[in-house]
C-alpha cells in the first residue's frame, strides 16, 4: 500500500469556544494533486496552516512520509521542504520582487566577500526571480528590484506561487492561488501546477474555483464543519455532488472514500 507523503490524524484547533479543526484526517499521496473544498468558514485554512507550521494544533499527529513532525514555525516547514502560498500571501511589501522570492534564504557571495563581509549575491537572486517569474508567464513585471507593494494585487499573487513553485522539494501548499488572477494569469498558474506536479512533487490546491478544482485535481478533499467529510474522485464525481457535500445538502455515498 503507498504511503502518503503527508498525512494527519484526530487534528484539534480551538480558538475559545471555537472549534476550528475538530479531529480532522487528512492524506497527500505522492505525486497527486489534491484540492481541498469546503464552504466558508469550515476549517479549510486552519488545517492548511496546522500541516504548514503556521499555527500548532491542540491535538493529533501529522506525518511527513510517515515519520512524526512538529512544526513550531512556517521556517520548519520550509527547512523539510514544504513550500505554502497562503491567501495573505506573506510578502513583505517594502522589499523587492527578488528580496520577498529569497527571504530568508538569501544567497550570499562566494568566497570571502560572503562568508566574512556576509555580502549577498544579488545578481544570482535577481536572474533566479526573474527566470522563475518568466516560467510563470510573468512578464508585465518589467524591474525585479521593484517594491512588492507597488505590483497589481494578481501580479503579487504570481510572485508567491512562483516562490512556493521554486522552493518545494516535498509538498507545495496552495492556499486559492487564483484568487486574485485574471483568466491569462489563472490559465498559467494551472499549467505551473502540472508542471511541479510533472516533476513529483505533490501539491495541495484550496480552491472555491471548482472548474479549476475538476480541471486539475486526482483527488478531492471535502471539508465541513472542522473535519474530513470524503474524498471523492472527480472523474466519478459532478461539480453539483460536490458542491452539495461541502454544503451538507448531500450524504456521501458509498462510493466516496470514508472519512
Amino acid at each position: 500500500m503507498t504511503r502518503p507523503v503527508l498525512e494527519a490524524r484526530g487534528l484539534v484547533k480551538r480558538y475559545g469556544k471555537v472549534t476550528a479543526l475538530d479531529h480532522c484526517d487528512f492524506d497527500l499521496m505522492p505525486g497527486e494533486i489534491l484540492a481541498v473544498i469546503g464552504d466558508n468558514g469550515a476549517g479549510k485554512s486552519t488545517l492548511i496552516k496546522a500541516l504548514s507550521g503556521a499555527i500548532q494544533p491542540d491535538e493529533g499527529e501529522i506525518k511527513l512520509e510517515g515519520s512524526p513532525v512538529r512544526f513550531t514555525s512556517p521556517n520548519d516547514a520550509r527547512a523539510e521542504g514544504i513550500e505554502t502560498v497562503y491567501q495573505t500571501l506573506a510578502m513583505s511589501p517594502a522589499l523587492s520582487i527578488a528580496d520577498n522570492m529569497f527571504m530568508g534564504r538569501e544567497l550570499r557571495m562566494p568566497g570571502v566577500m560572503g562568508q566574512v563581509f556576509r555580502r549577498l549575491d544579488r545578481r544570482k537572486m535577481e536572474e533566479f526571480s526573474r527566470q522563475k517569474l518568466a516560467d510563470l508567464g510573468l512578464m508585465t513585471i518589467q524591474n525585479i528590484n521593484q517594491p512588492v507593494e507597488t505590483l497589481s494585487g494578481g501580479q503579487r499573487q504570481g510572485v508567491a506561487v512562483a516562490r512556493a513553485a521554486a522552493f518545494g522539494s516535498r509538498v507545495v501548499i496552495l492556499d486559492e492561488p487564483t484568487a486574485a488572477l485574471g483568466v491569462k494569469e489563472s490559465r498559467r498558474v494551472l499549467d505551473l501546477i502540472q508542471e511541479v506536479r510533472s516533476r513529483g512533487i505533490p501539491i495541495i490546491l484550496i480552491s472555491h474555483n471548482m472548474p479549476h478544482v475538476f480541471e486539475v485535481a486526482d483527488r478531492v478533499h471535502v471539508h465541513r464543519l472542522g473535519k474530513r467529510l470524503c474524498v471523492i474522485d472527480p472523474k466519478e464525481h459532478s461539480m453539483s455532488d460536490a458542491v452539495a457535500y461541502m454544503t451538507g445538502a448531500a450524504v456521501p455515498d458509498a462510493v466516496a472514500e470514508p472519512a
